[in-house]
């Protein structure tokens, strides 16, 4: 056996090599998504893997992965940077810096990697592709809308079936264990009577006492569960399911109202959530936006292999004039003996 500190294909825990045909399918269904994206006026963003820690850990969605984020001495400055360990926090960077002056919203699309200290029972690998967007500087129904409908005609792009769209309302589930006079150690029970299907879960709700901040939240899902339905029967997004489970909080730390996550049939674990939040100015909130990621290490396990390619074998000495022929017709020429 060979001695493992000699082994140099040996990769840390939680890093893989992508290799074919897995590295084309992951490349060609970013295409996909970003085309679709881009054909709602989303345009895209490639910030950096690394920069100065104050900035990627602002207030919002960089502190709350602080835990997450890799750290190095930049040998130019002497400063210590972050390793991005998700691209919201620096599209948020760029919003308030390079981009303060454009029209509002803005629609920002990217596709890069992150890296992330450890990983997870739900995310097993610490590298991975990131692809999303996010709508920054509106705050209403209408954006809430278009964020979840642009996910799903992206998930449609790609032939996922079975999509289900679970959202959540982070910051009213301490008021929902208060009405119900529910310890939060019975939150299984309680999540049975009030999760599930859209129209089961706000009829639920809409029977609680809760306090008026509560009822305005739950007022605003209802009218985005209505536009996301609409938008399914318009844009002939067959197979999608709506539910909502009003006790998730995990992963929504810095949401601070409509929170999602997207599941897809044979896919196991989420391929994707979002939600709104607040981008931060130092310490105090300066624009709202909402947004979502897919999980590409996760999404890959729904592609399938394209079909394989017409190839042409020719010789090493075949006259390029040849090659070009047969290339102009769809073929790939492979040069041998």
């Amino acid at each position: 056996m060979k001695d493992l500190h000699n082994n140099t294909a040996l990769l840390p825990s939680g890093f893989e090599d992508l290799l074919p045909p897995q590295a084309e399918v992951e490349y060609k269904a970013i295409a996909t998504l970003i085309g679709a994206f881009s054909q709602f006026g989303y345009a895209r963003v490639k910030p950096p893997m690394a920069e100065f820690e104050e900035s990627l850990l602002a207030p919002g969605p960089g502190a709350a992965l602080a835990a997450e984020t890799f750290r190095v001495m930049d040998p130019v400055t002497h400063r210590m940077m972050g390793l991005r360990s998700d691209i919201t926090a620096q599209i948020a960077r760029v919003a308030l810096s390079r981009l303060s002056e454009d029209a509002r919203p803005l629609r920002l699309t990217y596709a890069n990697d992150v890296i992330r200290t450890r990983a997870s029972q739900a995310r097993t690998q610490r590298q991975f592709t990131q692809v999303g967007c996010e709508m920054i500087g509106q705050d209403d129904v209408h954006s809430d809308i278009e964020i979840c409908v642009v996910m799903l005609k992206g998930l449609a792009a790609l032939g996922m079936i079975g999509v289900t769209l679970d959202f959540a309302l982070p910051r009213i589930a301490p008021d929902v264990f208060k009405a119900t006079k529910t310890p939060e150690s019975e939150i299984d029970s309680l999540r049975h009577k009030l999760a599930g299907s859209a129209d089961k879960a706000l009829a639920a709700l809409d029977k609680l006492k809760l306090p008026k901040d509560a009822k305005v939240n739950v007022k605003r899902l209802k009218a985005v569960v209505q536009g996301v339905e609409a938008a399914i029967e318009g844009l002939d997004l067959g197979g999608v399911s709506l539910t909502i489970d009003p006790l998730e909080t995990r992963g929504f730390e810095y949401h601070n109202g409509l929170a999602f996550t997207v599941f897809a049939e044979n896919i196991r674990g989420e391929i994707g959530r979002g939600g709104r939040y607040d981008i931060y100015e130092g310490d105090a909130p300066k624009e709202s936006a909402a947004g979502f990621t897919f999980y590409m290490d996760t999404l890959r396990q729904g592609l399938k292999n394209s079909e394989a390619s017409k190839i042409k074998n020719v010789s090493f000495d075949a006259d390029w004039s040849e090659i070009k022929m047969f290339q102009d017709d769809g073929y790939i020429t492979v040069r041998g003996k």
